[in-house]
């Protein structure tokens, strides 16, 4: 009985031996530390990627909530102009309503002051007029006769009142 050496059993024993000399040199245990290694880098890549992710969603949310902040600031401003606004108008109506008052009771002051004049000047022209009238009707009836009488006629009153 013997031990045919044939092929097959010459691909066994490299096989064997090839087996024998990768565990002997340490290469399962290479393989298993390369894969190892390679799976904890893989792991910290992930774990790196998960955080990044989660300040990247962080940082995402502060910048909403600030755009958010923004936009409310900038809708405030934009409310608190339109009442400025509005009261500036109002204040504005209100001057000009005061303004356009003051003037008309200037106007009409003035309105009354010159009806005052031009009726105190109707009345010194008519006075004047009067005056002068009567000064002429005088001239025009009074003769020496009528003066002398007039002159007696005082003079015996005054008599009478004091005398």
């Amino acid at each position: 009985m013997g031990i045919e050496i044939d092929a097959t059993f010459i691909a066994f024993v490299a096989f064997a031996i090839f087996f024998v000399l990768m565990i002997y040199l340490k290469v399962p245990g290479m393989v298993l530390t390369a894969l190892d290694n390679r799976r904890e880098t893989i792991a910290k890549e992930l774990h790196d990627a998960r955080r990044m992710r989660e300040e990247a969603e962080a940082l995402l949310a502060s910048y909403e909530a600030k755009r958010a902040a923004a936009e409310a600031d900038a809708k405030a401003i934009v409310d608190h102009a339109k009442e400025q606004a509005a009261a500036v108008v109002e204040e504005t109506r209100a001057a000009m309503a005061e303004a356009m008052r003051r003037r008309e009771q200037q106007a009409e002051d003035r309105i009354a002051a010159a009806e005052t004049k031009a009726s105190d000047e109707v009345r010194a022209a008519a006075a004047e007029a009067a005056i002068a009238a009567a000064e002429r009707m005088i001239r025009e009836r009074m003769n020496d006769a009528t003066q002398s009488a007039l002159v007696a006629e005082g003079a015996s009153e005054l008599k009478r009142k004091f005398g």
